[in-house]
């Protein structure tokens, strides 16, 4: 028993220790001169934090970007206010949210795969 519950505090040390390190950020400025207009569907996680998002261009534009999916340990609060900041700025590299580090830098990630998706592929 006694090794069980020393396992089970171990995991439960070695997990808290991961979700504290904040997901490496990905993106940057949007290169809208090869963006391609649609809708793109893009996911991100790191720790606890998982998103996935459907990301819309229109005439090379991010337009909207809807939130899927969205598991957070304690940072919920960085929606709707990162894909609002993302379209403002037609980048994937905004402020992130006091507090909401990490589920920033994942939101910001998984509109960076979903462009991924959307740029022109070079012939």
């Amino acid at each position: 028993m006694k090794k069980c519950l020393t396992l089970l505090l171990v995991i439960f040390i070695l997990f808290s220790i991961n979700s504290c390190w904040k997901a490496q950020l990905i993106g940057g400025p949007v290169q809208q001169n090869l963006l391609r207009d649609g809708s793109y569907e893009g996911e991100a996680s790191h720790g606890p934090n998982s998103a996935k998002v459907l990301v819309t261009i229109v005439n090379q534009t991010i337009n909207n970007i809807e939130v899927v999916k969205h598991e957070a340990w304690k940072g919920k609060k960085a929606v709707p206010e990162i894909p609002d900041r993302i379209i403002a700025r037609q980048s994937t590299r905004v402020d992130a949210v006091s507090g909401a580090t990490n589920s920033s830098y994942v939101l910001m990630n998984a509109v960076e795969d979903a462009l991924n998706k959307a740029y022109k592929k070079s012939d």
